[in-house]
């Protein structure tokens, strides 16, 4: 393994990808993901040793691709729904076999990984991290990454709508998906059989009642009862029935609703005091949780 390791953001810079967006403004905890522009060319492009884990997912019309790792060369022509996933710590190369300038470009989206977020993982469901590796994966189908990939591309998209909560949420499960198909590990991957005691969950709850009109995250809630994100997550759905994200959710809609028939505040006052982005954040969950928009409960 190479210790000069470059991180995401130098390769951005060595790179002749254009880049079409990126979450680096939306400082979301752990993670990047970046849309790329590039054309694709017969010369090889040498990619260092990196900081990251790596993944990089196709977005447009099938195109071959060939890496280079280890001395071994890997080739396919890459489509929606495969994935390519490249482990931090290692040097490769990749290049485009055809030499017709006619293509057109093509796009990719990039996620990167901190190894810190795999090994909290890890630990919290008692992986020896020593003996743990992740593995090269090239041109693997995978529709359950695919899935997770689209809902962090959307979320990039709509410029961080839903907050780094959710956006934490679908970190964790990413990284467990990781885990589970992308590593040397071979046992089902489980947390550790304890509950949240009914004192550290009221704990919990009491905090993200109080800090509704924050964009909360699940490392901040759970440093309150003092376990890892990870930990909590699991824990938090199996005394609750539903995800952190899910819950905070629905207490806002909750709190909206109390405002909209108690107040005369304006609806986009009360998007914002709940903690949603705007008014048509709140729209979107209040009707699909209460069947009706604000507007009609006014």
């Amino acid at each position: 393994m190479i210790q000069n390791l470059v991180s995401p953001l130098e390769l951005r810079q060595r790179s002749t990808k254009t880049l079409v967006l990126s979450s680096q403004q939306l400082s979301w905890n752990g993670i990047l993901v970046e849309q790329c522009q590039y054309s694709p060319t017969p010369n090889e492009a040498k990619s260092p040793a990196l900081s990251d884990h790596r993944l990089i997912l196709p977005l447009g019309q099938p195109a071959p691709l060939i890496q280079k790792r280890d001395n071994r060369l890997h080739e396919s022509i890459l489509q929606k729904g495969d994935s390519i996933f490249v482990p931090a710590g290692y040097p490769s190369s990749w290049r485009s076999p055809r030499r017709d300038t006619n293509r057109p470009k093509q796009q990719q989206l990039h996620i990167w990984l901190k190894p810190v977020s795999i090994k909290r993982a890890a630990e919290a469901s008692e992986i020896d991290t020593d003996r743990l590796d992740l593995v090269n994966c090239f041109g693997k189908q995978d529709s359950q990454l695919h899935h997770i990939a689209m809902l962090l591309l959307t979320e990039l998209q709509s410029g961080g709508i839903m907050g780094q909560l959710y956006v934490e949420s679908l970190t964790q499960v990413l990284v467990i998906h990781l885990l589970r198909h992308y590593s040397t590990f071979t046992q089902p991957i489980t947390f550790e059989d304890r509950s949240l005691t009914r004192t550290r969950l009221q704990q919990a709850i009491e905090y993200i009642h109080t800090h509704l009109d924050r964009d909360l995250s699940l490392v901040e809630i759970a440093q309150v009862i003092n376990v890892s994100p990870t930990y909590f997550a699991s824990l938090f759905k199996r005394a609750t029935g539903i995800s952190p994200h899910q819950y905070v959710v629905q207490q806002r809609v909750e709190r909206a609703k109390l405002l909209l028939s108690k107040t005369d505040l304006a609806i986009a006052d009360i998007a914002l005091q709940v903690g949603f982005s705007n008014q048509s954040h709140l729209t979107r969950h209040f009707k699909r949780l209460v069947g009706v928009t604000p507007k009609q409960v006014r």
